[in-house]
């Protein structure tokens, strides 16, 4: 088994034939960085099985404190004509609250929820993947947020009514005209509830209290993954969005999202 470093990555190199292990998912995505080394932590057992079989297993994280690491943004399920949302997103310094020493940056997307229903997200391509392969996808996010839980006025609950959700699809996760709004080309489902090719994995809320930003991470596990095939060149993408039904303005920092693929066929 060989670890590849690559721009902030660690990614276990594809077609290495090795022993077989068996892995915890859930503690796999026990990781911490330590004097600026990603260190990834996970719990394995080496099991009896042919000497020649081939790794199933991909992982890799991505950190933004410098570079966007060739993730993009975007937004969906709002009108054409989007004046007065004010839609954002780039790789910007986080807020001083979490960024002492004023260097730190990270992937800063926001918007305003005029149509009760915004959805803003990031994605990736993955390559280097077994091509027209089936993979489970478990993701593990990290984002600043200073959402308030609870009801901040009548009918507007900008934390708990905000809700994240991480997938992965084939195609390349784009918004498309349908009639007068932006919708996404895949299956997310609509705020609380999943789709085909998403799932949901909490909320953006930190406190009742909360005033600044803090550090937070959602991430699905084993029980609530997301399966998706390769194309015929082994990509595929990742999407990680928040479906909003706070009618105000949410904005957020993405500073980490750790990957880990699973060979599932």
């Amino acid at each position: 088994m060989r670890w590849v470093k690559n721009n902030m990555a660690l990614a276990l190199q594809p077609g290495k034939r090795v022993a077989c292990l068996t892995v915890s998912f859930e503690v796999l995505f026990c990781m911490r960085v330590l004097k600026g080394f990603l260190v990834v932590l996970f719990a394995w057992t080496m099991v009896s099985c042919l000497p020649d079989q081939e790794v199933r297993l991909y992982s890799v994280s991505y950190m933004f404190a410098d570079s966007a690491a060739g993730w993009k943004g975007d937004f969906a399920d709002y009108p054409v004509d989007s004046a007065g949302y004010h839609l954002q997103f780039g790789l910007e310094l986080l807020p001083l609250d979490i960024n002492t020493d004023a260097t730190k940056k990270a992937l800063r997307i926001s918007g305003i929820n005029g149509s009760d229903d915004l959805f803003m997200f990031i994605k990736r391509k993955i390559s280097g993947l077994r091509k027209n392969t089936t993979y489970q996808v478990l993701l593990n996010v990290r984002f600043a947020s200073n959402a308030p839980t609870g009801e901040v006025e009548e009918g507007q609950v900008p934390g708990e009514g905000v809700y994240v959700k991480v997938g992965a699809s084939t195609h390349e996760p784009m918004k498309e005209i349908v009639g007068d709004y932006y919708r996404l080309n895949l299956d997310k489902g609509n705020q609380s509830e999943g789709g085909e090719n998403m799932v949901v994995v909490g909320h953006i809320g930190v406190a009742p209290t909360t005033e600044k930003y803090v550090l937070i991470a959602r991430s699905n596990s084993s029980t609530n993954s997301v399966f998706a095939t390769t194309n015929d060149s082994g990509e595929l993408w990742l999407i990680i969005g928040t479906d909003s039904g706070y009618g105000g303005q949410t904005t957020l920092y993405y500073t980490q999202v750790d990957v880990l693929l699973n060979q599932a066929d």
